[in-house]
């Protein structure tokens, strides 16, 4: 019997179920800007140089360590589960949140970063799988988006957090990072009372009727029907995130370095930029990803940030010009790449097969952003314009990629999609 399909629409619980799955999105984002609100701290305080700083970013949370929890942990996912991961990580997140908390020398941090990195990158396909697949039918954009406005309000809450205790220095980023490993520890226990995924346990109990040889496993992702659709969504998202993995760790440092703008400004931009992406997802994502033409909807936030992105190419980095550029990226990315790749990364995938496609995807992007984080900080002393017109190109290909190939399922029940894949 087709999961949900006489569902009228989404309950308390189903928004429940999909919140608590979607704070990983919360947290993930929240790590990243608060290790990039806290980067300008640690470089003051720890004499860092530029090349420290970017082994920081590569090896944190928005990159290398991410790329291989989700590794890791998507397979994990497939084969044992959706609550075992998405349940006991977050202890580990914690963990790790801990060394950042008490860091006292440079590789403490870089310790931390690694650790929470691995946690975040687990959590990220066990939850979008399970949101998929709990959503009602008709109504994953809808629920995929809500855990899109979670990773906009993670980075809100932190930035607030750091005007509020800007006076205190180094120790209102030790504040932050306490908060972020308290909701880890609550968010375990909260995760407790959730079910494991019907569509998974079901894909499950099939799967002990076929013979050995017929059972899905990792070379089945080498067949041509997922190899395209990874390579469509690796190529459509790495782009994409290869300017926003950038600009979410080093604008604050940007803004100051560059823009000349005091951390109290910097902080405010990032948080007008993060309120204008959830407003984006709310009002036009989540009413519009499950009715309207997807491809059309994607061109349309790929335009926008083309346009954004070039204004710091060709424009000097004032005020003005920071605050135009921002509200144009926040806007078109709260319905673009980020919120289409979570939703397309479960739709393409059969059920078995669905967090190990997303965590291979998820490593592929997170791990080059790393490797290119390596080169941002020395690109930014050597030329802002120059990296300004780099990440333009990204957003370019980006959106090519996503134009030609985005797929049109909306309107289209979890189990129509997995039929197609057989």
């Amino acid at each position: 019997m087709p999961h949900s399909a006489a569902q009228p629409g989404s309950t308390r619980a189903d928004w429940k179920n999909t919140i608590l799955a979607g704070l990983a999105n919360y947290i993930d984002a929240g790590s990243i800007v608060a290790g990039g609100v806290a980067l300008a701290l640690w470089m003051e305080a720890y004499k860092l140089s530029a090349s420290f700083v970017g082994v920081i970013a590569a090896l944190g949370p928005n990159a290398i360590s991410a790329g291989l929890g989700a590794m890791i942990g998507g397979r994990l996912c497939d084969a044992f589960g959706r609550k075992k991961i998405y349940q006991y990580d977050m202890l580990f997140y914690a963990f790790g949140m801990g060394w950042l908390v008490f860091a006292v020398s440079p590789w403490m941090i870089v310790l931390g970063f690694f650790l929470v990195g691995l946690a975040v990158g687990a959590d990220i396909p066990a939850s979008w799988s399970l949101i998929a697949e709990i959503a009602p039918e008709r109504e994953r954009g809808k629920h995929s988006g809500v855990a899109q406005v979670l990773w906009y309000l993670g980075p809100v809450v932190v930035l607030g957090l750091f005007l509020i205790v800007a006076p205190l220095g180094l120790l209102g980023a030790r504040l932050v990072f306490a908060h972020l490993a308290i909701l880890a520890v609550a968010l375990t226990f909260l995760r407790s009372s959730m079910h494991e995924s019907s569509h998974w346990l079901e894909a499950q109990a099939a799967e002990k009727t076929v013979s050995a040889a017929q059972r899905t496993g990792l070379r089945d992702l080498l067949k041509p029907r997922y190899i395209g659709g990874m390579a469509f969504l690796t190529g459509m998202y790495l782009f994409w995130n290869l300017w926003a993995g950038t600009n979410g760790f080093f604008f604050p440092y940007i803004l100051r370095t560059v823009g000349a703008q005091t951390q109290a400004t910097s902080v405010m931009i990032q948080m007008l930029s993060f309120t204008a992406g959830m407003l984006s997802i709310a009002f036009i994502f989540m009413p519009l990803a499950d009715k309207v033409n997807q491809r059309m909807l994607f061109a349309a936030s790929a335009i926008i940030q083309i346009v954004g992105m070039a204004l710091l190419a060709i424009f000097p980095l004032t005020l003005p010009v920071a605050i135009i550029h921002v509200l144009m990226m926040a806007i078109g990315q709260g319905f673009g790449a980020q919120s289409f790749f979570q939703l397309w990364s479960s739709e393409l995938f059969p059920t078995l097969l669905r967090s190990t496609a997303q965590g291979v995807m998820f490593a592929v992007v997170r791990i080059s952003l790393g490797f290119w984080s390596f080169f941002v900080p020395v690109l930014t002393a050597t030329g802002f314009h120059t990296l300004a017109w780099i990440l333009t190109g990204f957003l370019v290909i980006s959106g090519a990629v996503g134009m030609i190939w985005a797929p049109r399922n909306e309107g289209k029940t979890l189990d129509e999609l997995e039929a197609r894949l057989r």
